[in-house]
């Protein structure tokens, strides 16, 4: 005679005290006020007229508002002989060419190393990881030779063509294409006729988006910053931040028009995050998949 197991029906809750999620909730607002912080002070700073500014302790808050620190900075610019818009036309330039060739020939090698089998891959990687032990001042010398072969001293290509090469970007972007694309689809495209470089297009690419959103952020603001370059000489091909620091290097008075200047500079970098934030967040939650 067989005994009749008695089952139960159990619903499993994931549940968190009510003091667990608020001190995760506490540690989130004082991290983001710790990060905040930063930029709230230098936006009052750049707010401050000159005799504000030295205030000890400082003040996080003004008193007089005054936008007197972006007119001057503004001003200081337009009296140069290479007109304002030529320095943000450059930033612009070198900051989106580099990006997106950083992205393209970081993501195409990463591709290549993750998903294709072919002799000496695991050696050109552990070089890129290798690459990566070392700043880039160590390498001024051979940077700079290399560009004056090429003929790139001078010209817009000596800052771009560095950034396209950035090992970092290829780093990151291989990590995602091992543990993010899936071996199984990319072997069904390529049944159904797919070519490589279609499938790296329209199938890998869209399942590491986070990685390549990470990697915009992460250039774009790296490029966005540079300042005085040894491959750049004549004025008309400067960037932005260059000149900027150069109106700051007139001593104390120009204290306000730095601060200012610092927030002009943070504007585009933190609207390119924010951007690029959500979208991350967004397909994380949706991009998940296992063979």
């Amino acid at each position: 005679m067989s005994k009749k197991l008695r089952t139960r029906n159990h619903k499993v809750v994931l549940n968190r005290s009510v003091g667990g999620d608020a001190g995760i909730t506490f540690f989130l607002i004082l991290l983001g006020a710790f990060m905040f912080i930063p930029m709230y002070y230098a936006v009052v700073q750049s707010l401050k007229p000159l005799d504000e500014l030295w205030y000890f302790p400082p003040r996080f808050y003004v008193v007089n508002p005054t936008f007197t620190n972006f007119a001057d900075m503004f001003t200081s610019m337009s009296t140069s002989w290479v007109p304002f818009s030529r320095y943000i036309f450059n930033t612009v330039l070198i900051s989106v060419a580099g990006t997106f060739g950083n992205l393209v020939f970081g993501s195409l090698a990463a591709y290549a190393i993750a998903k294709i089998k072919f002799p000496g891959r695991k050696f050109m990687f552990s070089m890129v990881r290798l690459s990566l032990m070392f700043h880039t001042t160590v390498a001024t010398i051979v940077n700079f030779m290399t560009m004056s072969n090429l003929g790139f001293i001078d010209s817009y290509w000596a800052l771009i063509v560095p950034a396209w090469g950035a090992t970092l970007g290829m780093f990151l972007m291989k990590g995602f294409m091992e543990s993010g694309v899936s071996d199984a689809v990319l072997e069904s495209a390529r049944l159904d006729g797919s070519s490589e470089l279609r499938t790296y297009w329209e199938i890998a690419m869209p399942m590491v988006k986070p990685a390549w959103l990470t990697l915009i952020v992460y250039s774009f603001k790296d490029l966005w910053n540079i300042g005085s370059s040894t491959y750049i000489m004549s004025e008309q091909y400067k960037t932005f931040n260059y000149a900027v620091n150069q109106i700051v290097s007139g001593g104390v008075s120009r204290a306000g028009v730095g601060m200012a200047a610092a927030v002009v500079m943070m504007i585009v970098p933190v609207g390119v995050f924010v951007f690029s934030q959500s979208r991350v967040v967004e397909t994380m939650s949706t991009s998940g998949m296992k063979d």
